[in-house]
């Protein structure tokens, strides 16, 4: 059998639904008429609000979890396994209640196959290093500089599709990374010139970063095993990460952490557990639903505008007084993020645009 390759644009159209509407997404007009132009418009802004909202509460409320003075709670890895176990089990009751109608009929039945979870484990391992990366670096470092940590993300992007798929880059994409990395550096001097720099949450921030983009890549592989299903992967891949989570909590003695945690009683902690792991567990559906009402490149643009905004409000929120200079390394980074989203936006157009564009071009900007 023909292996099929998959573009950004198929795993795109697999995550929202594939060949049949996704059960979870409004279904599109199709050929019946389209909406009026203000209902559109007011259910995009609703659409943009509630990402920006649930994106920024779940830092803000994993910041509280991860390095809270009042929860004192050093246990990283096992606030990460009991989001992934949360939700993996919202996607099996999901799953339960399509079985018995609304609200969600259509969606994929799961069952846990276990030669299906060997060939995703691989993608699981990377899965891991990312939300568990993720998390170490929020915990490191403050939700302001946040953003700047993992920036590089987009420069792993280029690298690695260059390094694995064999993708060149054009040259006004690869003066954005260059911005980018500018901006990143000038950050983390003036974290160090305020003296609230972290090594440890750089280092876990560029690991983030890696491990987002060998996720994206891994994924295209590992997405035919599950009948191109996001909601399947989802699961398997947290299923995954709860089994491996358990080995890595015992080495790091969190078991022995969480039995003198004075707080393992309180429904309020369990509460904002339960929210976290929610608010994760939503983002990813919130994501599929606003590149849904606009696009992936509007998507990308509103994910800016939401890392700037959070960023105003974590130097409001916790206080804090930022140079000129700290400002400029986030202006920089936000800047090269756009052009960047700019840039390849661009050129895809050219692509769909122009028939005579060779296969290698279009793989290039399909990545």
């Amino acid at each position: 059998m023909t292996r099929v390759q998959l573009t950004r644009t198929g795993i795109l159209r697999m995550a929202l639904g594939g060949g049949a509407a996704d059960p979870l997404l409004p279904a599109e007009g199709g050929g019946g008429r389209r909406a009026p132009f203000l209902l559109r418009a007011l259910r995009i802004a609703a659409v943009v609000c509630l990402y920006w909202f649930i994106s920024i509460a779940m830092v803000f409320l994993n910041k509280y979890l991860l390095d809270s003075p009042s929860l004192r709670l050093d246990a990283p890895l096992f606030v990460t396994f009991f989001q992934c176990a949360l939700t993996a089990a919202l996607c099996l009751g999901l799953s339960l209640g399509a079985a018995w109608g609304p609200p969600c009929p259509g969606l994929p039945a799961l069952r846990l196959d276990p030669k299906v979870s060997r060939s995703v484990l691989p993608l699981s391992a990377i899965f891991i290093g990312m939300v568990t990366s993720n998390n170490l670096c929020l915990k490191h470092v403050g939700v302001a500089f946040y953003n700047v940590g993992r920036s590089l993300t987009t420069v792993f992007n280029v690298l690695l599709s260059y390094l694995l798929l064999k993708q060149t880059t054009s040259v006004y994409a690869l003066l954005a990374c260059g911005v980018i990395i500018g901006g990143f550096w000038l950050g983390i001097d003036q974290e160090g010139a305020e003296g609230t720099l972290s090594w440890t949450g750089i280092f876990f921030g560029i690991s983030a970063s890696l491990c987002v983009s060998l996720n994206a890549i891994y994924t295209k592989k590992v997405l035919p095993v599950v009948d191109g299903s996001i909601w399947r992967l989802t699961f398997y891949n947290n299923v995954n990460a709860c089994v491996l989570f358990f080995p890595l909590m015992m080495l790091l003695g969190e078991f022995r952490t969480l039995y003198h945690f004075d707080k393992l009683g309180s429904p309020s902690f369990w509460g904002m557990m339960t929210l976290g792991g929610v608010f994760g567990f939503a983002i990813g559906y919130v994501t599929g639903l606003q590149i849904k009402f606009t696009s992936p490149l509007t998507h990308n643009v509103s994910g800016t505008a939401k890392a700037c905004a959070q960023t105003v409000l974590a130097v409001i929120y916790f206080e804090e007084t930022k140079s000129f200079l700290w400002w400029a390394s986030n202006l920089m980074v936000l800047g090269g993020s756009f052009a960047y989203t700019w840039v390849k936006g661009l050129e895809m157009r050219k692509v769909q645009e122009d028939p005579n564009v060779k296969n290698s071009e279009r793989n290039e900007t399909g990545v």
